[in-house]
């Protein structure tokens, strides 16, 4: 009958939200060279909108308070490249002797086990002689692949700035048309959601900079303190490391670790960096994050994990970095909007109260 509502079954229902995810992660991976460019620059844009209207709030004009904030973020960004650059150049080539190193002191260690608890080492020594030959060359290569692979990305990572411009440029035409796009009856509340979104995520964004500048500075400071070589190309990359849930702090600890070990005469030095780092970590989760970082986005630890291991099955190692920042603003926009507060409560870490379940539990009739 015309004006009846269709009501699909839920089986329907389920299908077709199966397909149109399968659907959305194939568009995901297959257009990952033109998204992920893109991905960056709305980031960027983001975090650098409130320069630009500072600077068109005392009259200069829109397109040079563009440029002229591009510019300081570049001169920023080239300045942090140049230190990584040189410090990443002096660790890779240190890194093969770095893993022979490692590989004796293990050797030793084995040797030293093996006589203690008297088994023969020497099939475990053949296969760290094996394992020492591939992890050097698989360095080599995987360095080699990075370099090429960064070639390539030339090209695409010069469309960055272009994309930034863009989308600065054309801010106020891309809000106007998501009210529009609401209908006439909802672009006042549209457009006090969408203000609301967007200064969260800007905050947010912000504060996640700030953050990461924090903690590639205290990482850097207990290195220096323990006088371990590399100790800024580590303490920032610690930092960068950060924004990747337990994955990343495991490997930000282990490298210094690694690096005490062969390169320090007491192997309690990668204990010392062992507990530095905790410590770091307990002041971020404790202080940083929750008066610096928005400290109503907090994500709980399964979608945390999960949501690393799909950016990095979709896009790779960026994909590992983008995953987090992503899926808070998705958490973000369905906190603030009506219908999707369910999924932002799903995202989030907030327990429901266990006591109020056990009461509801214990009023139920039990069946005859």
């Amino acid at each position: 009958m015309p004006g009846e509502e269709l009501k699909l079954p839920f089986y329907v229902k389920v299908t077709i939200f199966l397909m149109g995810l399968i659907a959305f992660f194939a568009i995901m991976y297959i257009a990952k060279s033109i998204i992920i460019p893109l991905v960056f620059a709305i980031i960027i844009a983001i975090l650098l909108h409130p320069v630009v209207n500072f600077l068109v709030r005392i009259k200069i004009n829109r397109v040079l308070a563009i440029i002229l904030t591009m510019l300081l973020a570049f001169i920023v960004i080239a300045a942090v490249g140049a230190v990584l650059i040189s410090q990443a150049s002096r660790f890779g080539e240190s890194w093969p002797a770095l893993v022979g190193k490692f590989t004796s002191i293990l050797n030793q260690t084995i040797s030293d086990a093996a006589d203690y608890f008297d088994k023969d080492p020497q099939k475990i020594h053949d296969w760290i002689t094996k394992t020492q030959g591939e992890i050097v060359n698989v360095s080599t290569a995987a360095i080699g692949q990075t370099i090429v692979l960064l070639g390539n990305g030339l090209v695409i990572l010069l469309l960055i700035p272009f994309y930034i411009f863009m989308i600065l440029f054309y801010q106020p035409l891309l809000i106007e048309f998501i009210r529009r796009l609401s209908g006439s009856n909802y672009q006042t509340h549209v457009r006090e959601l969408v203000s609301q979104i967007k200064t969260v995520i800007q905050r947010y964004l912000v504060g996640l900079v700030i953050e990461a500048a924090l903690m590639a500075t205290m990482n850097t400071a207990a290195l220096l303190i323990l006088g371990i070589e590399y100790a800024f190309i580590l303490g920032i990359l610690a930092a960068l490391l950060n924004v990747i849930p337990y994955i990343g702090g495991i490997i930000a600890v282990a490298l210094p670790m690694m690096v005490a070990l062969v390169t320090k005469p007491s192997p309690w030095y990668a204990f010392y960096i062992l507990v530095a780092y905790y410590i770091i970590q307990l002041i971020d989760n404790h202080y940083i994050v929750p008066y610096i970082v928005a400290s109503k986005i907090k994500i709980n630890a399964l979608f945390s994990v999960i949501v690393v291991l799909v950016g990095n099955a979709l896009w790779g190692i960026p994909g590992m970095f983008l995953s987090m920042p992503m899926l808070a603003i998705i958490k973000l926009i369905c906190d603030h909007i009506e219908p999707l507060k369910p999924w932002g409560f799903l995202l989030g870490d907030t327990m429901p109260p266990i006591l109020k379940i056990k009461t509801i539990l214990k009023k139920r009739k039990p069946l005859q």
